[in-house]
């Protein structure tokens, strides 16, 4: 395969290789990742309402996949999911039965992904959010072993479909994490989970500034009992639920 058939199959590169005229196109990339949203005082969270949130609805998970380029290859130990719907076991209040529960990066103020990359290639945008950068990561996976969350996934293989031409494909030989649909931030607009719930009338994913008393998100948390998986470990998520 040529240079220029190379180029226009859109071919993406292992981690770490070294290739003369696909590196600039990968600096581009991991570039624009790391721009925060222009606007000043932004933390950007989430609240899940998981009494709005339908049992059997995952149209917010099949959204994120053609949106971010993410494939399913039919193995459940190596494919990605960026948000993913899961039922737990609720042991209070009593007998309380099964929840339906969407989980995806938490974007800790205190993030453990971050403190473990030994080459500084995961790190906390000026804005909250938690971004890996494809380029400088090595792969050495840290950082999925110290997120309390399992939150983080490797790509373990080629990305074959790329629904979504105005988003990179997924790199493989690297780790994958929601990121908060950072490139449609970038736009104005909100992450493509968001959109989708409010799209089907269900709204039960609500985004926007903490920093903000008169954002809905915060309206929303002043208003209602909210709670953070795990907050006792001290990452100070900012993905919030109500009903959980």
């Amino acid at each position: 395969m040529d240079r220029r058939e190379f180029l226009k199959k859109g071919t993406t590169l292992l981690a770490g290789s070294v290739c003369a005229y696909n590196l600039p196109s990968l600096l581009a990339t991991a570039g624009e990742l790391s721009k925060p949203d222009k606007r000043s005082n932004l933390k950007w969270g989430m609240v899940i309402d998981l009494n709005r949130c339908l049992p059997d609805c995952d149209e917010c998970v099949k959204a994120c996949r053609k949106e971010n380029n993410i494939t399913l290859h039919g193995d459940k130990k190596r494919d990605v999911h960026l948000i993913r719907k899961v039922k737990i076991e609720r042991e209070y209040p009593a007998n309380s039965g099964e929840k339906s529960v969407l989980l995806l990066c938490n974007h800790c103020d205190n993030p453990p992904c971050v403190q473990a990359c030994p080459v500084k290639a995961t790190y906390k945008r000026e804005d909250g959010i938690v971004v890996v950068d494809h380029h400088r990561c090595i792969g050495c996976r840290y950082c999925m072993i110290s997120c309390p969350y399992n939150a983080r996934y490797f790509n373990y293989r080629e990305n074959s479909k790329w629904s979504n031409k105005n988003h990179p494909k997924s790199v493989h030989g690297v780790p994958e994490s929601c990121d908060f649909c950072a490139h449609l931030l970038r736009q104005g607009k909100m992450p493509v989970c968001a959109t989708t719930c409010e799209k089907i009338g269900s709204k039960a994913i609500t985004f926007g500034n903490l920093n903000s008393p008169d954002s809905e998100i915060s309206r929303l948390m002043a208003n209602n009992t909210v709670k953070a998986i795990r907050e006792d470990l001290g990452t100070k998520p900012k993905v919030y639920y109500i009903g959980l």
